[in-house]
């Protein structure tokens, strides 16, 4: 039995498809999802979402939303999604750096908020881009990973 996996944002639908199994950044802590899973609601948070379909990990960064889970179907509503390979890496670091230098100045509290969301959003997107980068990077001889 497989789950069908629907991934949607206000702007697009990003991801639909079957799936083994996955594993979503909810409001309390990462969640395990497997065919035939108990009905529920829930919210989600900043962070990865990882679909699995057989050998194969279909990588996704979360930020915020919900989630709706069903026996056979799971569909996911976020604020944003991107696909792992859709993340530009070197932008996510400028992003960043920018937010923790903006935290640095000691801000008024609204610039601050927006600062740790942007310095989530950021470290979500490279955590993201850095594991598709490890997963699909040729292995050189010898190469340690840092």
């Amino acid at each position: 039995m497989k789950l069908r996996l629907s991934i949607v944002t206000p702007e697009r639908e990003v991801f639909s498809g079957e799936v083994d199994s996955l594993l979503a950044p909810g409001s309390q802590g990462q969640m395990g999802i497997l065919p035939r899973h108990a009905p529920l609601i829930t919210a989600l948070t900043e962070g990865e979402l990882i679909a699995r379909e057989g050998e194969e990990e279909l990588i996704f960064a979360i930020h915020g939303g919900y989630m709706q889970v069903l026996p056979d179907q799971v569909v996911v509503l976020a604020d944003v999604a991107e696909r792992a390979e859709e993340i530009d890496e070197e932008r996510a670091e400028a992003a960043r750096r920018r937010a923790e230098e903006l935290l640095k100045r000691e801000p008024p509290p609204e610039e601050r908020a927006a600062a740790v969301a942007a310095l989530r959003r950021s470290l979500v997107r490279l955590r993201v881009a850095r594991r598709r980068r490890r997963r699909y990077r040729p292995e050189v001889e010898g190469e340690t990973e840092r």
